[in-house]
């Protein structure tokens, strides 16, 4: 279990992280067509989970919209961002804000992606959806980056979770 903050109080996730150079843990996400999808969706291609609480929020609206602009310029990457928004509402964000290099997944049908990466929310107000996290998987769906953004109204850091794309 881990503790992180919002808005300075204590909170606590169902685990922790999947830790650098661990397998990731596979799920099975519901996209903006109601189908699902799993890592073998992304084979051969380096993997950026953006984990959210939701997209109705504006720290995670920001997130996904500076991953979208990052994403243009690297082929070989697929960004996903990951919350229990309803794909509808996904779909609907990402056609207003011209989300285009980022690829929407909802927790619709269950929350074990939140529990096996460690991000379930278990208490406080925010209980049931995901804390925030960055996580980055090479070709082979090693963890090559984590990070659990320690206060749940912070960005996450950019930068280091890009260099590790190409």
């Amino acid at each position: 279990m881990a503790t992180i903050t919002l808005e300075g109080n204590q909170i606590n996730t169902s685990g922790d992280l999947p830790v650098v150079g661990s397998d990731a843990p596979d799920f099975s996400l519901t996209t903006g067509d109601l189908s699902d999808a799993s890592l073998a969706n992304y084979a051969g291609k380096r993997k950026l989970l953006n984990i959210v609480p939701s997209l109705d929020t504006g720290v995670c609206a920001t997130s996904t919209v500076k991953f979208n602009q990052a994403m243009g310029d690297k082929p070989n990457s697929v960004a996903l961002v990951i919350s229990a928004d309803l794909p509808f509402a996904q779909g609907r964000f990402c056609s207003a804000e011209g989300i285009e290099n980022v690829v929407s997944l909802s927790m619709m049908r269950n929350r074990n992606f939140a529990k096996d990466y460690g991000v379930l929310i278990n208490d406080g107000p925010l209980a049931g959806i995901c804390a925030r996290a960055v996580v980055v998987l090479d070709e082979n769906n090693k963890v090559i980056y984590a990070q659990l953004v320690p206060e749940i109204v912070q960005e996450p850091d950019y930068e280091p979770a890009l260099a590790h794309l190409s």
